[in-house]
């Protein structure tokens, strides 16, 4: 409703600016109408640098039709106010789609509008001065031209938006493509990433790293702004990034940046072709964030949790490794057998310092010298054993993350 009594109220303005006009103008400007399209075609091409082209008959041939149909269509609306302007505002339309489609910017058409008001109005006003055209008309004139003008501009300026809205559309499904294409496992060709990179504008790097990302609330994900030379997906409440040259000066700061406020990992840096196992690696560890076995909070670097992601990589292994190392704690009651184990997995971490374990879990050193002896009465002669050690202590430390959320900083 609001649209609508806008565009009546609109109308009455825009139709008096042309109603104004003597029944004769029209004839009277008709002469002219030749020698004035010439005026102004010579005038843009001689005035604004991206219309000089002199040697290219056909696109001087769409200045010159464009000129000749605004001037017509500016006529043809003196001769009635009510004329139907639905071709002149296509042709507009497919200007402003064709500055798109070149790459440029309306800047220099906008510039050439104003030049032909310009010098149609220094045409008008040299034919009143000569007592060609009546001079009362010179006031209405300015006012309709103008406004013509205007509406022209919008004309282009919608088909300049809608053929860049239709290019960025196709431009970002090039680029989802070619993020499954550096992830692709096995790996495609070099060849093949290269062509889609070249017409996805996307200069192709010799690392990358992938990055996954999901929203912490409902709802979805609040697209993060990344920088143009990232490949970026964004589905729901899930995320994926593609980070070229991952290792380069800003880039940290660049990733951090953009994810703050978001949960998000990041896979280690790869060769162009190993994506895939980036992007395997980023989800794993995503997977323990939501689990609390990661850090809940900012942006989590796979390379700085080696160790906690090869422990869940297979967690039926470290059960295994649970059930015969640790089985026969079983037998003893809780809370009781979460001491031990914890003061186990202090003890072996600690090259078996019981000193330095009972600073770390704030208790007295007899009160760590007698869990270990009913920790070897429990488990037995394993507890020298460096290979039962080691397992143990793999299987102690899965299992305290699988119990412990991570804090940040943890």
């Amino acid at each position: 409703m609001v649209d609508g009594a806008r565009t009546t109220a609109e109308r009455p303005t825009k139709d008096a600016a042309f109603r104004s006009f003597p029944a004769e103008l029209h004839a009277q400007l008709r002469p002219f109408l030749g020698d004035l399209t010439d005026e102004v075609v010579r005038a843009i091409r001689t005035g604004i640098a991206e219309y000089a082209r002199p040697m290219d008959d056909t696109y001087m041939h769409v200045v010159h039709r464009g000129v000749e149909q605004a001037l017509e269509g500016f006529l043809a609306r003196v001769a009635d106010s009510e004329t139907d302007w639905e071709d002149v505002k296509a042709t507009y339309q497919r200007i402003g789609r064709g500055e798109a489609d070149e790459g440029r910017s309306l800047d220099s058409f906008q510039a050439a509008l104003r030049l032909g008001a310009r010098v149609t109005w220094r045409r008008v006003s040299e034919l009143v001065r000569a007592d060609r055209l009546p001079p009362h008309i010179l006031v209405a004139f300015g006012e309709a031209m103008f406004l013509h003008l205007d509406e022209m501009a919008a004309a282009t300026t919608a088909g300049y938006t809608e053929a860049r809205l239709h290019t960025a559309g196709e431009l970002q499904q090039r680029r989802s493509r070619l993020i499954d294409l550096v992830t692709a496992d096995p790996p495609v060709s070099p060849e093949a990433v290269a062509d889609l990179a070249h017409t996805a504008q996307w200069p192709v790097p010799r690392e990358i790293a992938l990055v996954v990302a999901e929203g912490t609330g409902k709802g979805e994900l609040p697209r993060p702004i990344v920088p143009p030379e990232f490949l970026a997906r964004f589905e729901g409440q899930s995320g994926v990034i593609v980070v070229p040259d991952p290792e380069g000066p800003g880039r940290e700061r660049a990733i951090t940046g953009a994810l703050r406020g978001l949960r998000a990992t990041l896979g280690p840096t790869v060769a162009l072709d190993e994506g895939a196992r980036s992007l395997r690696w980023a989800r794993d560890a995503l997977d323990l964030v939501r689990r609390g076995a990661l850090p809940a909070h900012g942006l989590v670097r796979c390379t700085d949790h080696l160790a906690t992601l090869l422990l869940f990589r297979d967690e039926d292994l470290v059960d295994a490794l649970a059930r015969r190392h640790l089985g026969p704690l079983d037998a003893v009651r809780s809370p009781q057998r979460e001491r031990l184990a914890e003061t186990l997995l202090c003890w072996l971490s600690c090259a078996r310092n019981a000193s330095e374990v009972a600073q770390r879990l704030a208790v007295h050193p007899q009160t760590v010298r007698y869990r270990l002896r009913q920790l070897e009465e429990v488990l037995g002669d394993q507890l020298r054993d460096p290979a039962a050690q080691f397992e143990m202590q793999l299987a102690l430390r899965a299992l305290s993350l699988r119990r412990s959320p991570q804090e940040p900083g943890t």
